[in-house]
């Protein structure tokens, strides 16, 4: 039986290797008669063929025509869109810091990807682990003293409703700018193309709107705030003890202590403007800019750098401002705090205070008879 399947086997393979070299015979025989009658072969392909020319010598490459398009930013070709930039399809060579030399939106694009994104994302990474070990090891500051039951105004109607305009407008920005900057890393896997796509779409608008409320908030704070945040002697002392969070006793301060200005001046004046002005002009809100595409690249890049760094400093300010001391949400919800949580976090206002040099109660209170009165001074 087994020596019947062998001679199967080896007549077929021999039938194959028959019909192999007698396919290859024909094909020679064929190709030693030359192409058909009437036939003329093309022209090979030369440097500076059209793409008509190349689709002629060469059917199907069209390098002639992407090469005309890259050049097309610095040769402007022929197109019915209308614009500043009309007939630049690809723009023409840049070098930005951090990208090669090569076309601008490449640049940018590596810029971004390679810069932006990685870096940025690891940085708000380390501040909010760095956030969550000090509160680990430390807990929420203040509360060491009894409170008195007689309360002061530390923020007006006015202050609070200015602050929270444009802390929800910052959250709104925030959130709807991680998600559109790093959403494909870490939700896209998880929640499919399609709502993801959904969601970015809404979040673009949210993000959209969401800016010049922002705006208008932000320089209603800076105006509201800019007094109590000038630089003060006891300042520098404050900083060089980190304001006693290291220690035992806070370094007593005036109303906004030397971190607090930190925070007004880098993060809300100086990233905060930037942010601003490069959003609104994002926005296209600027008056008589052309907005050309290497204006929106590079106003993208100072957008997304100070944005970042922004919400870097603005994570310590919600740590503080929440969980990190007792005490300091209910100040910006009510706008009232106890006279023994004054005293402690911010002793020189307090003393202030009590020297009849700032009234304890600034505005008119809603409900007079919730308002405890102060004690005669010592």
């Amino acid at each position: 039986m087994n020596a019947k399947i062998s001679n199967i086997l080896r007549q077929g393979l021999l039938a194959a290797a028959l019909a192999l070299g007698a396919g290859v015979a024909l094909a020679q025989t064929e190709a030693a008669k030359g192409p058909p009658a009437g036939f003329t072969a093309p022209d090979l392909p030369k440097p500076g063929d059209s793409n008509a020319e190349r689709a002629k010598s060469q059917p199907g490459n069209n390098a002639p025509f992407w090469g005309s398009v890259r050049d097309s930013g610095d040769k402007p070709g022929i197109t019915t869109m209308s614009g500043p930039e009309q007939g630049v399809l690809i723009q023409s060579f840049v070098k930005y810091p951090g990208s090669s030399f090569t076309t601008a939106g490449e640049a940018w694009r590596q810029v971004r990807n390679r810069w932006i994104l990685p870096y940025g994302g690891a940085l708000l990474v380390i501040v909010v682990v760095a956030i969550g070990l000090f509160y680990w090891r430390k807990g929420s500051m203040g509360g060491h003293g009894a409170d008195t039951g007689r309360s002061v105004e530390r923020f007006t109607p006015f202050e609070r409703a200015a602050h929270w305009t444009n802390a929800i407008a910052f959250v709104a920005l925030a959130v709807s700018g991680l998600v559109m900057a790093f959403g494909k890393f870490f939700m896209l896997p998880i929640i499919g193309s399609t709502l993801f796509g959904w969601l970015t779409y809404a979040l673009k608008n949210l993000h959209n709107f969401a800016g010049p409320l922002f705006a208008v908030s932000l320089v209603v704070v800076l105006l509201t705030f800019i007094r109590d945040n000038m630089p003060r002697a006891g300042d520098i002392t404050w900083l060089k003890r980190a304001g006693g969070m290291f220690g035992g006793q806070e370094v007593p301060s005036h109303r906004f202590n030397a971190g607090e200005k930190v925070l007004f001046w880098a993060g809300v004046f100086f990233f905060g403007l930037i942010v601003v002005g490069s959003g609104l002009f994002l926005d296209q809100l600027v008056p008589g800019m052309l907005y050309l595409r290497g204006d929106m690249q590079i106003a993208h890049m100072i957008h997304a750098v100070a944005s970042l760094l922004m919400m870097t400093l603005f994570l310590g300010h919600i740590y503080m401002g929440t969980i990190g001391m007792k005490g300091a949400y209910q100040a910006m919800r009510t706008g009232q705090v106890d006279e023994a949580w004054a005293k402690e976090h911010h002793e020189l206002w307090y003393d202030d205070i009590r020297a009849g040099k700032i009234p304890a109660q600034r505005s008119i209170p809603t409900d007079p008879a919730t308002m405890t009165p102060r004690a005669p001074q010592a």
